[in-house]
Order: structure tokens, then sequence, then C-alpha cells
């Protein structure tokens, strides 16, 4: 089978290994890809959507897997185009990416069909948004568009929430947009990724993520400084009322509002004292999310998503192991404000060659002399354990070999909200 991955970063990377892995004798291509991406797959010979639909179509490519969801939502759509070429998608249409696109028809979406979430207005400048707050905190600000992880604002206090809405309104740092002034949900946070097949689902091993850059969780918000994964980080009981009463909803909803879905859909949740409640939708697999739940994915994942872009729905093609995961980031120097290319990355290959831990390269290039940073969150290294203690160990001693100047990186991931040695104890 041909098979073609969309982006260019650490999910990415995640996603053509598990590809590369899954049985049966795959042809792997990537666009854009990157150094690490192109030593498992080949380049695609194309310099924009339209270009890379149309490769895709005279090299008779068997199915495209939409791993960056700029793609998604970008001009024609990738999906559409797919479509109307005949090429089997694993990502949604344009029209239903808005989930994602658009916080505010997520919002919508949700109150719709009755889907638990907190409550939010949206406003269109500066001064609407100031009315919204009306000098109650904590608030949360949401820009409506995609931002890269980083249009999101959890404001204690009124510099806080200037400090955003200056980068919205004034600045425009995410361009022009409006936005939400929602309540500030309490709680463990949980992701929750499911594969949607049409009416049908399939829910992954839920994740956590770590926002913030310092430890702690102190310091701006980021991309994702680390995270991690099991089967165990909620109950059974918990993870069946989400199936129940937001996974299996939404995909209800999607079927009512006629807007067809096959591929992965993330669930970012609040486990409030209420029950599990939404804070977004991600039409696509979370990062750093994906390079934690990938390695306890075992089956055959290539046939799986084929299968599922063709309209079946089969769970039997793959299993979830019971264990743990830990995602270690490793940042550059100046991140997130920046970023800094061009340091000497040293240790990989001591990590990989024990086994005991993946690396996952985001931010990175081939230089003269090896591996060197090449944007903000570089690499996630990622170690697995029976249990989250020996997880966390192997993931830590493991990310302890890398090195290069300025790095960046928690020492508490894995750790911080587990203090009673179960599930997450705080948000």
């Amino acid at each position: 089978m041909k098979i073609l991955v969309v982006g260019k970063g650490g999910r990415e990377h995640a996603l053509v290994r598990a590809v590369a892995e899954s049985p049966g004798d795959h042809e792997l291509y990537c666009f854009p890809g990157s150094d690490a991406i192109l030593e498992l797959a080949r380049p695609v010979g194309a310099d924009d959507l339209g270009s890379l639909v149309e490769w895709m179509r005279v090299n008779e490519v068997d199915l495209c897997i939409a791993g960056e969801e700029s793609y998604l939502v970008k001009d024609e759509g990738l999906a559409n185009l797919c479509r109307q070429h005949g090429i089997p998608c694993w990502g949604p249409p344009k029209e239903s990416a808005q989930l994602e696109a658009s916080k505010e028809f997520a919002k919508a979406f949700l109150e719709r069909h009755g889907i638990p979430t907190g409550r939010a207005v949206t406003v269109g400048s500066l001064e609407e948004a100031r009315k919204a707050i009306a000098g109650e905190y904590p608030v949360v600000l949401k820009f409506d568009g995609l931002a890269a992880g980083k249009g999101v604002a959890v404001c204690p206090d009124e510099a806080t929430a200037e400090a955003f809405l200056d980068e919205v309104f004034t600045r425009q740092r995410f361009g022009a947009g409006r936005l939400l002034v929602e309540e500030c949900l309490s709680g463990p946070e949980v992701s929750v990724f499911a594969a949607v097949v049409d009416e049908g689902c399939l829910v992954f091993t839920p994740a956590r993520d770590y926002k913030r850059i310092g430890e702690g969780d102190e310091g701006p918000n980021t991309g994702g400084m680390g995270a991690v994964a099991s089967r165990q980080l909620v109950s059974a009981e918990v993870l069946q009322r989400i199936e129940d009463e937001i996974v299996v909803p939404t995909v209800a909803g999607l079927v009512a509002d006629g807007l067809p879905y096959r591929g992965f859909l993330y669930f970012g949740l609040m486990l409030t004292d209420d029950g599990p409640k939404v804070i977004e939708y991600n039409c696509r697999f979370g990062d750093p999310e994906c390079q934690a739940v990938m390695p306890l994915v075992e089956g055959d994942l290539a046939d799986f998503c084929h299968a599922g872009a063709g309209g079946e729905l089969k769970p039997e093609l793959l299993r979830f192991d019971e264990g743990w995961s830990v995602c270690v980031v490793m940042a550059s120097a100046g991140y997130p404000e920046g970023s800094r290319s061009g340091d000497r990355i040293e240790g990989i290959d001591e990590v990989e060659a024990t086994g005991a831990a993946r690396v996952y390269h985001a931010g990175t290039r081939r230089g003269a002399d090896g591996w060197e940073t090449n944007g903000g969150r570089v690499m996630a290294v990622v170690a697995g354990g029976a249990t989250r203690e020996q997880a966390v160990e192997a993931a830590h001693a493991a990310a302890d070999q890398i090195r290069f100047d300025g790095l960046q990186r928690r020492r508490d991931i894995g750790k911080l909200h587990f203090e009673d040695g179960g599930a997450p104890t705080s948000a």
C-alpha cells in the first residue's frame, strides 16, 4: 500500500513510525516532512495543497493520513480534495474540521447537542471582552481560530487577561478573529482520542499533557512540554462515562448535522465535580500526546486507517497496551517566546541504541556534524513501563542523555498531579 502522511512535526514522526511498524509491505511518503521523517518516508514533489493532491492522484496513493490540522481547513481542504480525486483520506473534510478551526463553531455544536461544556460568550472587540469578563476571575479566553496550541489563556486576574487581550485585539498575534470568554472549569484535565468512522468510533488510550514551560506548571503556555498516557489514567467507570456522555453524542451530533467524519478526533476534557466536560475539540491527534499514546497502540494501524478512510471501522485490527507511557519534551533556548536553531544535539544515538526509549523529532535538522536544533520544541523522549513509576524513571533517565546548548526540559513530567500515586490530582 502507498501511504502519505501530511505534516512535519513530532506528532507526524510518531504517526509515520507507527505506520512503518505496521505489518505489510508499505511505501511511505510524507509532505512536507522533516529530515527525521525522511529516514522513514520518501519526500513528495509538491509545493502546495493542489499539487500535493495531484501528485497523489498521479502516483496512485492508496491512503492519505492527515497529521497537521492546518491542511484540513486550508484552501479547499485536504480531505475535500482527496475525495474529489478518489483518494482515501484519514482526516475530516473542511466543514467538519471547523470543530477545531473555530472555537465559536465548536461551542455552538456542543450546546446544540447537549454535550457537557463550560458556559461561554463570543466577543469581537476589546471593549466587548472586558464587558463580558466583568471583573470575574479566573476566566478562560480562547481565540476563535487556529493558533498552534497557543490561542488559549487561563487568566487568574485582570493583569493576565489584559495581556492576552492585547495579544488578540491590539497586536493580533493570531490574526484577525473573535474571542470566546469562557467559564473556568476546575478539575483534572484528560485528553481522549477517538477514531471516528461515520456513525462508529473507537476510543484510544487517554493521555494528559503538561502545557506550561516551567516545573510545577509555572510560566507561559507552550504547545506541550510532555505527556503521560495509560488506560489506567482514569477509572474504567469514568472512561465509560466519557464515552457515553461525550464521545458517542459528539459522533451522533456530527451525523445529525450532516458533517461527515473519518479520522482522529481529540476531546480535551476537564473532570469537574459535576462530571467530565469538553474544553475543546481537535480534528487530529494531539501533540505531544500522540508521541505518548502511539507506543501503546499495537496491531495494524496502517490497515486500520485505510479501512476507516473507506468507511469501515475495524477495531479488531488494534490492541492497547495496559501499561504507561511518559513523554518528555526538549525545547530550545528562548522557547516559547521564540526559538534558537543550529545548536548541536548529542546523545540521540545512545538513547536509541538501548531500545529502552523512543526519540521523536519535531524541531530538528541534519547539519554538517549531525542533528541540530531547528525549532521551539526540538524532540520528545518517550519510554513505557507496567507502572507509571517505571515509565517515569525510564523516560527521564533516557532524557538525561540528550544534550544541547540552551536545552529546556521539565523534570516533573509524569510526577506532577500524581502526588497520591493514583489518577491526576488537579488541573
